[in-house]
């Protein structure tokens, strides 16, 4: 069987939670991180230099970054619906993917650091407003390219970087700052919202 390992309030490790109730995937959750066990063990050292979590262990497969994760299990079960084999498809569904995992996530780090972390290293006003901002402006990019599709991400069809998009969106919808409005974006929370692994690890109270 499939063995997670990471703590199931992380929100890399949620994505991966999340794609395995869609996929209908058994699995087992070991515990790593802060609070649990921890990451710079050298039996989790072994497995990610890196000492981040998630990883997966699948056979004799081991995989870490939770976007290359989901991806490997998306194929790994013949979806195509969420990861499309054609290949520019696919290549619009790894764009946002990406997207995610590189502008908006450095958008976000500082102040939600400081707003939700209470990091005592996360403290710089001029920075967390600069962090909001360009939060919220990443956010709007977004709002565009909903506003464009009617629906999800790539398109009228909800598929893999709806997984680790919405966790994000649901991130900044919980942050304590100042939100725009944006209604594409508000529509697809609630479009997401309908999806029982999204409200068991997305919008289930935790940022």
């Amino acid at each position: 069987m499939l063995k997670i390992l990471g703590k199931s309030t992380s929100i890399n490790v949620r994505k991966v939670l999340w794609l395995c109730d869609e996929l209908a995937l058994p699995y087992t959750l070991e515990e790593w991180g802060s609070g649990h066990r921890s990451t710079r063990e050298p039996a989790f050292l072994a497995l990610n230099p890196n000492a981040l979590v998630p990883v997966i262990r699948d056979g004799d497969l081991v995989l870490w970054e939770s976007n290359t994760i989901c991806r490997y299990l998306a194929a790994r079960q013949g979806r195509t619906d969420l990861l499309p084999a054609e290949p520019a498809a696919r290549a619009r569904v790894e764009q946002w993917m990406d997207w995610q995992a590189t502008e908006l996530n450095n958008a976000w780090r500082y102040v939600f650091m400081a707003r939700v972390r209470q990091s005592a290293d996360h403290t710089d006003t001029a920075q967390i407003e600069a962090s909001e901002r360009e939060w919220n402006q990443r956010m709007r990019l977004l709002d565009d390219q909903l506003a464009k599709t009617g629906a999800y991400a790539t398109g009228a069809a909800f598929s893999l970087a709806d997984i680790v998009l919405g966790l994000s969106v649901n991130r900044w919808r919980m942050t304590p700052m100042a939100h725009p409005q944006l209604p594409a974006v508000a529509a697809y929370l609630h479009r997401l919202e309908e999806r029982p692994g999204f409200r068991r690890h997305g919008a289930n109270g935790v940022p």
